[in-house]
């Protein structure tokens, strides 16, 4: 518990620390949103290439744990389906609660594994995220087809965004480097070390920037619904998978980790753009980034 707490203390401490920089309007009000972009665009795809390519990945053992993560989050999919077929919750309000059950977020996920289980723990990470994100966003957008039917959205832009994520683009780029044994000269390697090293830092500030403790007001039974689908359900749901898989104990605990993890701020973009309930999306993030820390405190040394 102590090393859990040693580990989760620093992470949050930079989050809420980030939430305080926005408070005072430090530096600026225009630099978060920059620097969030340049954190997003340059710092994490850096960080992935570099720990992805100069890894030892067992291929075997990782298709294992991708899926894992593929399954559960398509078991809670359909379990929150199913629940909305019985408590019928407003269509909008529905959108945000999905949103918030299989969406995580990735600065957190990989701050976190990164201080636990190091390069290896942090690799194995990013490998989940390149075939997971894509399929999360599919899931989503399913449900604002389903359930909401103004926004704006298309088929071609969809698939432009998922090419363009320049978090996948680094994995498939450091992936391919490491399958084809190609190693980039060493002033390269150096040069994305030191950039690398500011990404989870920046990341880990900007969730905090994300944070929208106003809207908390609004909360009701969607809510504590969402929040408890992902951080109880969705745990519970990736070990059971996952022991059925004969994860080993490591790869399980990531997977628990990947599955315990906050939902990510992108759902309020796409709230927004398709129709959902941005007020709800927002505090869903915002209790689901706070109450994380009491959960993963319990869940993680229980693995």
């Amino acid at each position: 518990m102590e090393h859990i707490l040693n580990t989760l203390i620093p992470i949050f401490t930079l989050i809420l620390l980030g939430y305080f920089f926005k408070r005072i309007k430090f530096p600026s009000t225009d630099f978060w949103p920059m620097a969030d972009k340049f954190t997003y665009y340059v710092l994490m795809p850096s960080l992935l290439v570099y720990k992805i390519s100069t890894s030892n990945i067992n291929l075997d053992e990782t298709l294992d744990l991708v899926s894992t993560a593929l399954l559960s989050i398509l078991v809670v999919f359909f379990s929150l389906m199913i629940l909305n077929f019985f408590i019928k919750f407003n269509n909008r309000a529905f959108t945000s609660i999905m949103q918030g059950g299989i969406r995580f977020n990735t600065y957190v996920l990989l701050a976190f594994v990164d201080s636990i289980y190091g390069d290896k723990g942090l690799v194995l990470a990013a490998i989940v995220m390149a075939f997971v994100i894509p399929f999360i966003n599919v899931l989503c957008i399913s449900t604002f087809a389903i359930y909401v039917r103004d926004g704006q959205f298309s088929i071609v832009s969809f698939f432009k965004t998922i090419i363009k994520n320049p978090l996948i683009i680094a994995c498939l780029v450091g992936g391919f480097l490491n399958v084809g044994d190609i190693y980039l000269p060493i002033v390269m390697l150096k040069s994305l070390t030191i950039i690398s090293g500011a990404a989870l830092p920046m990341g880990l500030l900007s969730v905090g920037v994300g944070l929208e403790f106003g809207h908390l007001k609004y909360a009701k039974k969607e809510l504590v619904v969402s929040v408890l689908a992902k951080l109880i359900y969705f745990p519970f749901v990736i070990y059971s998978i996952g022991s059925v898989f004969y994860l080993s104990s490591e790869m399980l605990a990531i997977a628990v980790i990947f599955g315990a993890m906050p939902t990510a701020v992108s759902g309020y973009i796409l709230a927004r753009e398709l129709g959902g309930d941005t007020t709800l999306m927002a505090s869903i993030i915002t209790l689901q980034t706070l109450v994380c820390v009491v959960t993963l405190s319990f869940i993680v040394p229980m693995i």
